[in-house]
């Protein structure tokens, strides 16, 4: 009790300190982007609705409910629309028609096997699924929904959907493609993504904005089959537990976007996928939790969940230029899988002064004992500052390249810095690059020149033996264990992706588009699809469910 207690304290003490941060990087923001306005466009009609198409340590996290004191308005926003990301609002698009659907289990819009496009039409689609597996993997109740090869086309759309289980836009299948470009979309029921991509599916999304605010709710979401997913530029934006901003058991590449989770992590990976990001803002306040399989919060969390749904294999996380900027706790939790992290002339903040920079540590998914996390860091022009947590059943690469520097200590999941609980760690260091140490530290292997380890006044243990400052040390990487699979069932809960898409049951037929669709709306029967139970603690699900 006392320890939660201190880290509320600590907590609302961090949140008070947001608005001199704020205003701060919000000046800079304004002068790297020449102080742009930001371009909230209003849209002229384009094909006409409906119509057949013929032929997506120590700083401060930014919040979108902060705001700026002088002017009354969001900081997050601000600095959104200062930079490259220009968030939409429903008033920014011109809307020529209306469809509305208020039944379980039915689409809005629905194309099957088709091309069609839509512009500058609103979608409301209320009504709720109760098909869990139905839904999440299969589009069942989605708003707008693609499968069987289609391609869609949308463009200026105001899409909400306000129920459980109520995706927005859906894409369902090898060869299914939905484009989507200049949208607003919002989210309010618990398990309703906004951009949905699974079985193989491609969803491509242009200057998209999107907001979630219930559980389970990912503003980018994958499931069952995963898929290709580009976005390029947009806004997007999650308040609910279990609800990063990105949730991935696909291929997932972000460009010149704004991303930020209130109370998730920004960016979830699950097991043998990738998430990109390129020139983005990542903002993540993580400070809630749905089970109790971690004991920590963190801005990106890479797992493997043992559902059965996830094939296991190499994920991978990279990031370049842009920002991240965390809230609580710490950077990078790694646990049960392994994975390449690769950053890139990144500005890293950590407002928690008490998190770390990368945890690869075991926790409740797996098997005790070879469930930890396995790491290969690569930094290029990265300065990385916070330490590193590499547990007994864990490993790591670290390699610091083209001028990049590391100001923190490598020890293990104790707290002590005993070798007995540390990991296999090998730190390669490139001449230009250099390693300060905060505190004792503990590693199997280095490789760098005389110049690149400032001790600090701490030891540095080498394979058991003290490091002398300013010798050459050479040594040898550690060789990462890639577990081949389906994933299994274990303990975990959550769904993933990774391997063949899956195959649609016979039974039930989600439900068909509603009368009263623009006209030239697609025709066709969705898939069936054999109602199932969403994993528990998940949306069916696309957040993890430690949601540590």
């Amino acid at each position: 009790m006392k320890n939660d207690i201190e880290r509320n304290r600590k907590y609302r003490m961090k949140r008070a300190a947001l608005p001199c941060f704020l205003a701060a990087a919000m000046i800079a923001a304004l002068a790297a982007a020449g102080c742009g306005s930001a371009a909230g466009s209003s849209s002229t009609a384009g094909s006409s609705a409906g119509s057949s198409a013929g032929s997506e340590d120590s700083g401060s996290a930014v919040s979108s409910g902060s705001l700026d004191e002088a002017s009354g308005t969001s900081t997050a926003a601000a600095l959104a629309q200062a930079g490259t990301a220009t968030a939409l609002t429903p008033t920014d698009i011109t809307i020529n028609d209306t469809v509305e659907n208020n039944a379980d289990s039915e689409h809005a819009i629905e194309a099957d096997g088709t091309e069609a496009a839509y512009a500058n039409t609103q979608v409301i689609k209320t009504g709720d699924s109760d098909a869990g597996d139905e839904a999440d993997f299969y589009g069942d109740n989605a708003a707008v929904f693609a499968t069987n090869g289609a391609t869609l086309d949308l463009s200026d759309m105001v899409i909400s959907t306000d129920g459980t289980h109520a995706n927005a836009v859906f894409s369902y299948g090898e060869g299914t493609t939905v484009n989507i470009s200049d949208s607003y979309i919002e989210t309010s029921g618990n398990c309703s993504g906004g951009l949905m991509t699974t079985g193989g599916g491609t969803m491509n999304a242009t200057n998209v904005t999107v907001n979630t605010s219930g559980n389970s709710s990912a503003a980018i979401r994958s499931d069952r089959g995963g898929g290709d997913v580009n976005v390029a530029g947009g806004y997007y934006t999650t308040s609910g537990t279990g609800s990063p901003v990105i949730y991935s058991t696909a291929d997932i590449t972000v460009d010149n976007a704004y991303l930020e989770s209130t109370a998730s992590q920004g960016v979830v990976v699950e097991g043998a996928n990738s998430v990109t990001l390129n020139d983005v803002t990542l903002v993540a306040d993580n400070n809630t939790k749905n089970s109790d399989n971690s004991d920590w919060y963190q801005a990106v969390m890479i797992y493997q969940s043992m559902s059965g749904d996830a094939s296991e294999g190499l994920s991978s996380f990279a990031m370049t230029d842009g920002s991240l900027t965390n809230m609580n706790d710490d950077i990078f939790l790694v646990t049960n899988t392994t994975t390449t992290i690769d950053l890139t002339n990144v500005d890293i903040q950590n407002l928690d002064a008490e998190g770390v920079f990368l945890r690869a540590q075991a926790a409740g998914w797996g098997n005790a004992g070879s469930n930890g996390g396995q790491v290969t860091l690569n930094a290029s022009e990265q300065a990385i500052t916070g330490d590193m947590i590499i547990d007994e059943v864990s490993a790591l690469n670290l390699y610091l390249t083209d001028g990049s520097s590391f100001t923190g200590a490598i020890t293990g999941s104790d707290g002590t810095g005993s070798e007995e609980a540390t990991g296999d760690v090998y730190v390669e260091i490139e001449s230009g690059s250099t390693w300060t140490l905060t505190g004792d530290s503990w590693i199997s292997g280095l490789t760098c020149d005389a110049e690149a380890i400032d001790l600090n006044g701490y030891t540095l243990y080498v394979d058991g033996v003290a490091y002398t400052e300013g010798t050459v040390s050479e040594g040898t990487a550690i060789e990462m264990t890639v577990s081949e699979g389906s994933g299994g069932p274990g303990s975990g809960e959550m769904p993933g992706d990774g391997g063949t898409p899956p195959e649609l049951p016979d039974g039930v037929t989600p439900g068909e588009a509603p009368s009263g669709a623009p006209s030239g709306a697609p025709s066709g029967t969705p898939p069936t699809g054999a109602p199932g139970g969403a994993p528990s603690g998940g949306p069916g699900s696309s957040s993890p469910s430690s949601n540590s």
